[in-house]
């Protein structure tokens, strides 16, 4: 079925190059990609299904630049009149628009990379598929109240252009996000995965129920510059802003980014690599250049930043496959980060600091004499994890941290950043978690906060967490820092 998509989808955009050719005259030159889109998501609320919603269709987006000039058009009509009037008035517009002097031109024809592996069940996946990974989520957070969603997304797309280069490929995704209420508690768990039987809804509904039971009753403690361990849900607000703020070609030559490649901006310990074929994915970007994995940081120093051909021709590297619609005004982003420790050592050597009494840290029901749910061990506590557990240990004294959200930016140049921490905190003492915290407001500095120096463990292996759009996800590890500016807490 996927090839069938591929194939109409690679039709269409040649269709639409013709119409250009022929319309806008031959010294019009286009660019056009054909999407076809299988997007579902069933959500929840108060234990119960609310909304199963689908949406099914074909989608045209035309770039074209004609006389010195650039406009940009898009469609759901794939009929022959449909097309004809996407390009007419995609035509006009471009008249209408200034001169754009700084085209970089089109993508010539090139290879691009093979298509990742996609799963055909996700992609077509029905309803009552999701529905039982929302029931299996509810049951195992044994009657807390839980909330959240399950989707799914199928894309086959294809691209073409005036200069002969073409291309397709097809994507899959599956994501689940959900919380369980303790009273005032809230936990989380989310998963981004490239199948959908790889959603595990019970062991999710698990971990979201032990993070809220271990939240409730918190304590205020005075704002300051605590030591932390920020779990893969906060890692993962890192990640994008380093994405959007940090990594963006066009940010990057306006001098409103932080990144300074060449310069050891982060601790040896950080590796930050942008692999969009990590997962299921397409191989080329919007102007048709094969996407890769581009590392970023490499041990602590700033290598690269994410270009497409306008930014890339400006920086005169070319472009690292990132372009994407809305590039020129909001700058092209790299959508899939993956950071990792460089070495072996990060998680042994934090945790190495403290001895084997620190079982409370990595305890099932089952050791701590609870029961279980569904034959699976139930898990207690608020560390639920080998690789967090490790990082924990190694504390004095600091703030075990689930989740960050509405995060701003006050500085887009050092990247300080504020906002809240959400779903759950905790004072670490002698390695333990001791209470919970009520939540803070923070202002720090994303880049400074990885700076030299201050990284004291990372996790072996990341949890791939869902973006609010498909296609985009962030392989976040746990994290321990020396530091993290929290400035208000919940009196203010």
């Amino acid at each position: 079925m996927s090839h069938d998509a591929e194939r109409h989808a690679l039709d269409l955009a040649g269709r639409v190059v013709e119409l250009v050719r022929r319309l806008g005259g031959p010294g019009a030159g286009a660019e056009v990609v054909v999407t076809r889109s299988e997007l579902a998501l069933t959500r929840f609320a108060n234990s119960f299904i609310h909304q199963n919603v689908a949406e099914s269709g074909v989608g045209v987006r035309l770039r074209l630049h004609a006389d010195g000039r650039t406009a940009a058009g898009s469609g759901s009509v794939v009929t022959p009149d449909g097309l004809a009037a996407l390009v007419e008035r995609t035509l006009t517009a471009a008249r209408l628009c200034p001169p754009d002097p700084a085209w970089p031109g089109l993508t010539p024809p090139a290879s691009v990379p093979a298509v990742p592996a996609w799963d055909e069940a996700t992609a077509f996946a029905e309803p009552d598929e999701r529905a039982e990974r929302v029931r299996a989520f509810v049951a195992a957070v044994g009657g807390l109240e839980a909330a959240g969603y399950c989707r799914t997304a199928y894309r086959a797309a294809a691209f073409a252009n005036s200069a002969g280069h073409s291309a397709q490929g097809s994507a899959a995704e599956a994501a689940m996000d959900g919380i369980a209420r303790a009273g005032a508690a809230d936990g989380v768990a989310r998963l981004c995965a490239d199948r959908l039987a790889d959603l595990d809804g019970a062991a999710l509904g698990l971990r979201a129920a032990a993070k809220a039971r271990a939240a409730v009753d918190p304590v205020e403690l005075p704002p300051g510059r605590y030591e932390v361990v920020l779990e893969p849900a906060a890692v993962a607000d890192l990640l994008h802003n380093f994405a959007v703020w940090g990594f963006n070609g066009k940010r990057f030559a306006e001098r409103q980014s932080f990144a300074e490649p060449g310069v050891a901006q982060f601790d040896p310990a950080v590796t930050l690599v942008d692999d969009p074929l990590g997962g299921s994915g397409l191989p080329f970007d919007a102007e048709g250049t094969g996407r890769r994995a581009l590392t970023l940081v490499d041990a602590g120093t700033t290598v690269a930043v994410a270009h497409d051909r306008r930014s890339g021709a400006q920086a005169g590297t070319g472009s690292t496959g990132h372009a994407e619609p809305g590039a020129a005004t909001f700058g092209p982003t790299p959508g899939n980060l993956r950071l990792t420790g460089t070495g072996t050592d990060g998680v042994a050597a934090a945790g190495a600091t403290r001895g084997a009494g620190t079982t409370v840290a990595g305890a099932t029901a089952a050791s701590a004499g609870g029961g279980a749910v569904g034959g699976a061990e139930t898990p207690v506590g608020p560390v639920l994890d080998a690789e967090t557990a490790a990082l924990v240990a190694g504390m004095e004294r600091g703030l075990l941290v689930s989740d960050f959200w509405y995060t701003r930016v006050l500085d887009t140049k050092s990247l300080v950043i504020t906002g809240l921490t959400r779903n759950g905190v905790w004072l670490v003492e002698g390695g333990v978690p001791v209470r919970a915290v009520r939540d803070f407001r923070f202002t720090e500095s994303y880049p400074r906060a990885l700076g030299p120096g201050a990284v004291l463990g990372i996790g072996r292996r990341p949890v791939r967490q869902p973006d609010r759009v498909d296609g985009v996800w962030w392989d976040a590890p746990a994290l321990r820092l020396a530091a993290w500016n929290f400035t208000g807490g919940a009196s203010g």
